[in-house]
């Protein structure tokens, strides 16, 4: 008679899932605000909204995204405590991007094989992301998939919650010729175009221990460089005195350009000069190494820009002022201009709108410092 078949000898084991519970508890009890009601292991999070009827006309937004191939990174390297600022910096910075407040997130893991150090790891760096974003997490799920992935694989998502007054929704409607464009640091890679730099470094035959004395360290290290979360930056940039927030960008999937072009209005172009910032090394390393075109490359990767604000001109000085404050790099990179009065250099593409919106134009001038 054959041996009896189980869920364990299937290759799920609940032992381990309920471990990786015990392990999380104190890192997710970190990440937590006034309002959230019960504790972890619920079926639902809850998150007392009574303050929201103190709002004239509340508006919920709200996210959901993953991190991509830089997980393969982490695995490679075996190092998973990161990967979690990817992941929150993605989905909570997106909110922002309207004038939110994010509120609550809850995440997702999958893996081949729950081993309960890893699974409390990646979610101790979700949790002290969500700490520093001012965001609670509410809730979340591991699933073991033996036959789907394999047992060191993994894969992690996200979603998330804010809420602003309709009448401070920030976006197109605001922008106006004469706005300023500010450029806020990133703080690398972050979390886009990993299949383009894996595939870069693996046609080089760069292993991830390599030491790179331009990136200073391991290039493994390098590319595990934990997304810049910005949520309290630009919460505080946004309610700060002396500064009218008109439209804010994120950055990633797609570039500078596209993200920035999805916030403009029809009918006005930003004219942004590259020689006003020198990206990071790692950005020339892949572009070098792969012989990547220059519009490839600026279409897949940050360039060293996480964020764009747009501002009218007599708030510069003050928005300048609070990032600084905030240690938050961030500098006058270009203007809003009408689009039938604009200058446009014929040497540079222009991007019209992107991923469905049809909005304003931007051009990317000139070169980096060098």
């Amino acid at each position: 008679m054959s041996e009896p078949i189980t869920y364990a000898s299937a290759g799920v084991d609940v032992e381990a899932g309920d471990k990786a519970v015990e392990l999380m508890k104190a890192s997710v009890r970190r990440a937590t605000r006034p309002e959230v009601l019960g504790g972890l292991g619920g079926f639902a999070g809850m998150f007392d909204a009574s303050a929201l009827a103190g709002m004239r006309r509340p508006v919920l937004a709200t996210s959901t995204d993953g991190v991509g191939t830089k997980v393969a990174v982490a695995q490679a390297v075996d190092q998973h405590d990161t990967i979690g600022f990817d992941l929150v910096g993605m989905v909570v910075d997106d909110i922002v991007v309207c004038g939110a407040e994010p509120l609550f997130m809850t995440d997702y893991i999958a893996t081949g094989k729950v081993v309960p150090e890893r699974i409390a790891a990646i979610v101790s760096g979700i949790a002290a992301a969500c700490e520093q974003a001012g965001v609670a997490l509410v809730g979340g799920e591991t699933a073991e998939h033996p036959g789907l992935l394999d047992p060191d694989e993994y894969d992690c998502a996200g979603a998330a919650t804010g809420v602003v007054e309709h009448d401070d929704v920030l976006g197109p409607h605001l922008v106006r010729a004469g706005d300023v464009v500010l450029g806020l640091a990133s703080s690398g890679l972050h979390s886009n175009g990993y299949s383009l730099v894996r595939r870069v470094f693996a046609h080089a035959s760069w292993d991830y221990d390599r030491e790179v004395p331009e990136l200073g360290g391991t290039l493994g290290r390098a590319l595990l460089t934990p997304t810049r979360v910005y949520a309290r930056d630009l919460l505080a940039l946004i309610r700060a005195d002396g500064v009218d927030v008109h439209a804010l960008s994120h950055v990633t999937g797609g570039g500078l350009a596209a993200n920035l072009a999805r916030v403009l209005p029809q009918g006005v172009l930003a004219t942004v000069d590259r020689a006003t910032w020198t990206p990071p090394p790692i950005f020339g390393l892949v572009q070098a190494l792969g012989r990547v075109p220059q519009p490839d490359l600026e279409r897949t990767l940050n360039m060293g820009v996480g964020f764009v604000a747009v501002v009218p001109e007599d708030a510069v000085d003050r928005a300048l002022a609070v990032c600084a404050e905030r240690d938050l790099p961030a500098w006058v990179m270009g203007r809003v201009s009408d689009a039938a009065d604009a200058a446009v250099d014929p040497a540079h593409e222009v991007v019209r709108g992107a991923k469905g919106v049809d909005g304003g134009a931007v051009q990317l001038v000139g070169a980096h410092r060098a």
